[in-house]
């Protein structure tokens, strides 16, 4: 059984490399009007494309974007002992004293 093959890439052939374009042009410096080309840095598969400095660049900021994003997600989990004390001892049965230094309420 014979299987037809085009000559050219076709959308969806598992062979197809995918390029990187930088401001209308290809990264590795490749001319045509038929080479499959992308901004999306995950789908860029030409090994050419990936090792130059533009798309070295652009992986970068994506990364430091994504970091940044999950930096400021993040709530800042400073240790408040201070007031984790003063709750403790608020919670406490009785006149129990506050040490020194915890001004407010002499007495609890």
């Amino acid at each position: 059984m014979w299987v037809y093959r085009c000559a050219y890439p076709q959308e969806g052939d598992a062979y197809m490399v995918i390029h990187f374009k930088v401001a209308g042009h290809l990264a590795c410096g490749h001319h045509g009007t038929n080479l499959p080309s992308s901004t999306e840095l995950n789908r860029v598969k030409c090994r050419t494309c990936r090792n130059t400095e533009a798309y070295k660049d652009a992986r970068r900021t994506q990364r430091n974007a994504a970091r940044r994003a999950n930096r400021k997600a993040k709530t800042p989990t400073a240790v408040d002992w201070r007031s984790a004390w003063t709750q403790r001892l608020t919670d406490l049965p009785g006149l129990q004293r506050l040490p020194r230094g915890f001004s407010g309420q002499p007495f609890v």
